[in-house]
Protein backbone atom coordinates (compact mmCIF):
# COMPACT_ATOMS: atom_id res chain seq x y z
CA UNK A 1 0.00 0.00 0.00
CA UNK A 2 1.27 3.15 -1.12
CA UNK A 3 0.20 5.76 1.19
CA UNK A 4 0.87 8.80 -0.75
CA UNK A 5 -1.99 7.07 -3.26
CA UNK A 6 -4.16 10.01 -3.52
CA UNK A 7 -7.08 8.06 -3.51
CA UNK A 8 -5.82 6.63 0.34
CA UNK A 9 -4.59 10.10 1.16
CA UNK A 10 -8.61 11.19 0.56
CA UNK A 11 -10.11 8.56 2.31
CA UNK A 12 -7.90 8.94 4.70
CA UNK A 13 -8.67 12.55 5.34
CA UNK A 14 -12.41 12.00 5.09
CA UNK A 15 -12.44 9.94 7.69
CA UNK A 16 -10.51 12.22 9.95
CA UNK A 17 -13.17 14.56 9.55
CA UNK A 18 -16.08 12.10 9.49
CA UNK A 19 -14.09 11.38 13.41
CA UNK A 20 -14.37 15.28 13.78
CA UNK A 21 -17.63 15.64 13.22
CA UNK A 22 -18.77 12.58 15.19
CA UNK A 23 -16.43 13.50 18.20
CA UNK A 24 -18.06 16.69 18.38
CA UNK A 25 -21.42 15.14 20.21
CA UNK A 26 -19.72 11.34 21.14
CA UNK A 27 -16.83 10.86 23.30
CA UNK A 28 -14.26 8.23 21.32
CA UNK A 29 -14.98 5.29 23.56
CA UNK A 30 -18.80 5.89 22.14
CA UNK A 31 -18.45 5.81 18.33
CA UNK A 32 -18.75 2.45 16.84
CA UNK A 33 -16.83 1.78 13.20
CA UNK A 34 -20.70 1.53 11.78
CA UNK A 35 -21.40 4.89 12.65
CA UNK A 36 -17.69 6.31 11.22
CA UNK A 37 -18.36 4.78 8.13
CA UNK A 38 -21.57 6.15 7.97
CA UNK A 39 -20.50 9.25 8.38
CA UNK A 40 -17.20 9.17 5.93
CA UNK A 41 -19.84 7.41 2.99
CA UNK A 42 -17.05 4.50 3.11
CA UNK A 43 -17.75 0.92 3.46
CA UNK A 44 -16.46 -1.28 6.64
CA UNK A 45 -13.95 -2.85 4.64
CA UNK A 46 -12.31 0.26 3.60
CA UNK A 47 -12.04 1.12 7.12
CA UNK A 48 -10.58 -2.16 7.98
CA UNK A 49 -8.06 -2.05 5.52
CA UNK A 50 -6.54 1.04 7.03
CA UNK A 51 -7.35 0.69 10.49
CA UNK A 52 -8.20 -1.98 13.05
CA UNK A 53 -10.12 0.24 15.46
CA UNK A 54 -11.54 3.67 16.19
CA UNK A 55 -9.00 4.39 18.31
CA UNK A 56 -6.09 4.24 15.46
CA UNK A 57 -8.11 7.04 13.49
CA UNK A 58 -8.03 9.41 16.68
CA UNK A 59 -4.03 8.42 17.16
CA UNK A 60 -3.51 8.97 13.20
CA UNK A 61 -5.55 12.08 13.21
CA UNK A 62 -3.88 13.07 16.41
CA UNK A 63 -0.30 12.56 15.29
CA UNK A 64 -1.14 14.22 12.36
CA UNK A 65 -2.03 18.04 13.93
CA UNK A 66 0.97 17.19 16.46
CA UNK A 67 3.42 16.73 13.68
CA UNK A 68 2.10 20.28 12.14
CA UNK A 69 2.24 21.60 15.47
CA UNK A 70 5.84 20.84 15.63
CA UNK A 71 6.29 22.70 12.14
CA UNK A 72 4.96 25.70 13.27
CA UNK A 73 6.71 26.07 16.39
CA UNK A 74 9.41 25.87 14.87
CA UNK A 75 8.61 28.23 11.57
CA UNK A 76 10.56 31.33 13.44
CA UNK A 77 13.85 29.23 13.73
CA UNK A 78 13.83 28.33 10.16
CA UNK A 79 16.32 31.47 8.94
CA UNK A 80 18.07 31.79 12.23
CA UNK A 81 19.90 29.78 14.80
CA UNK A 82 19.69 31.97 17.71
CA UNK A 83 16.02 33.10 18.66
CA UNK A 84 15.78 36.47 20.06
CA UNK A 85 12.03 37.11 21.28
CA UNK A 86 12.85 40.55 21.86
CA UNK A 87 13.36 40.59 17.80
CA UNK A 88 10.83 38.46 16.66
CA UNK A 89 8.38 39.31 14.02
CA UNK A 90 4.71 38.58 15.23
CA UNK A 91 4.31 37.17 11.19
CA UNK A 92 6.98 34.42 11.86
CA UNK A 93 4.98 32.80 14.96
CA UNK A 94 3.20 29.85 13.18
CA UNK A 95 1.60 27.94 16.27
CA UNK A 96 -1.60 30.39 16.19
CA UNK A 97 -2.12 29.45 12.48
CA UNK A 98 -1.86 25.95 13.52
CA UNK A 99 -4.38 25.97 15.93
CA UNK A 100 -6.72 27.80 13.24
CA UNK A 101 -5.86 25.78 10.83
CA UNK A 102 -6.92 23.05 13.22
CA UNK A 103 -9.68 25.09 15.08
CA UNK A 104 -12.38 21.93 14.58
CA UNK A 105 -9.93 19.44 16.29
CA UNK A 106 -9.29 22.35 19.17
CA UNK A 107 -12.87 22.76 19.92
CA UNK A 108 -12.89 19.02 20.59
CA UNK A 109 -9.97 19.20 22.97
CA UNK A 110 -10.40 21.63 24.89
CA UNK A 111 -14.41 21.41 25.25
CA UNK A 112 -15.63 20.58 29.16
CA UNK A 113 -16.89 17.60 27.97
CA UNK A 114 -14.55 15.78 27.04
CA UNK A 115 -12.14 13.41 28.59
CA UNK A 116 -8.86 15.44 30.31
CA UNK A 117 -6.91 12.83 28.24
CA UNK A 118 -7.07 14.73 25.43
CA UNK A 119 -5.67 17.54 27.28
CA UNK A 120 -2.94 15.67 28.49
CA UNK A 121 -1.91 13.95 24.98
CA UNK A 122 -1.75 17.96 23.72
CA UNK A 123 0.17 18.96 27.06
CA UNK A 124 2.71 16.29 26.77
CA UNK A 125 2.94 17.30 22.88
CA UNK A 126 3.42 20.78 23.61
CA UNK A 127 6.11 20.18 26.37
CA UNK A 128 8.11 18.01 24.27
CA UNK A 129 8.39 20.56 21.63
CA UNK A 130 9.81 23.21 24.44
CA UNK A 131 12.28 20.28 25.91
CA UNK A 132 13.82 20.42 22.60
CA UNK A 133 13.57 23.70 21.68
CA UNK A 134 17.31 24.61 22.49
CA UNK A 135 15.97 28.29 23.05
CA UNK A 136 14.33 27.28 26.55
CA UNK A 137 17.05 24.66 27.61
CA UNK A 138 17.10 25.06 31.51
CA UNK A 139 19.30 23.47 34.13
CA UNK A 140 19.19 20.94 37.12
CA UNK A 141 16.04 20.22 38.94
CA UNK A 142 13.48 22.63 37.57
CA UNK A 143 13.82 22.02 34.29
CA UNK A 144 10.25 19.66 34.35
CA UNK A 145 8.89 21.83 36.36
CA UNK A 146 9.92 24.96 34.12
CA UNK A 147 8.25 22.68 30.91
CA UNK A 148 5.58 21.92 32.31
CA UNK A 149 4.72 25.56 33.36
CA UNK A 150 5.63 26.56 29.75
CA UNK A 151 3.72 24.14 27.99
CA UNK A 152 0.45 24.92 30.06
CA UNK A 153 1.31 28.79 29.81
CA UNK A 154 0.31 28.22 26.03
CA UNK A 155 -2.32 26.04 26.55
CA UNK A 156 -3.88 28.82 28.45
CA UNK A 157 -3.51 31.05 25.51
CA UNK A 158 -4.91 28.77 23.33
CA UNK A 159 -8.42 27.82 25.97
CA UNK A 160 -8.61 31.66 26.19
CA UNK A 161 -9.08 32.54 22.41
CA UNK A 162 -10.95 29.01 22.17
CA UNK A 163 -13.36 30.90 25.08
CA UNK A 164 -13.62 33.69 22.82
CA UNK A 165 -14.56 31.76 20.33
CA UNK A 166 -11.12 32.19 18.11
CA UNK A 167 -12.65 35.87 17.63
CA UNK A 168 -9.00 37.47 17.73
CA UNK A 169 -7.42 37.08 14.36
CA UNK A 170 -4.17 35.07 14.26
CA UNK A 171 -2.36 38.29 13.89
CA UNK A 172 -3.47 39.61 16.48
CA UNK A 173 -2.80 36.40 19.11
CA UNK A 174 0.96 36.43 17.57
CA UNK A 175 0.80 39.87 19.24
CA UNK A 176 -0.72 39.09 22.04
CA UNK A 177 1.76 36.01 23.22
CA UNK A 178 4.70 38.28 21.94
CA UNK A 179 3.83 40.76 24.35
CA UNK A 180 3.43 38.30 27.31
CA UNK A 181 6.79 36.87 26.43
CA UNK A 182 8.56 40.49 26.42
CA UNK A 183 6.34 41.42 29.70
CA UNK A 184 4.23 44.05 27.06
CA UNK A 185 1.19 44.21 29.71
Amino acid sequence: MNKNDLRIVKTKINIHQALLNLLKNKSLSQIKVTELCKEASINRGTFYFHYEEIGDVFKELFEKIMLDLKDSYNEPYRHITVLDIEKLDPKTVGIFHHVKKHEQFYRIVLSREVSTTYYYMLFDEIRSNFMSDKNTQVRGDINGYFYSYTANAFIGLIIEWYRRDFKESVDEMNVQLLNIVNLKI
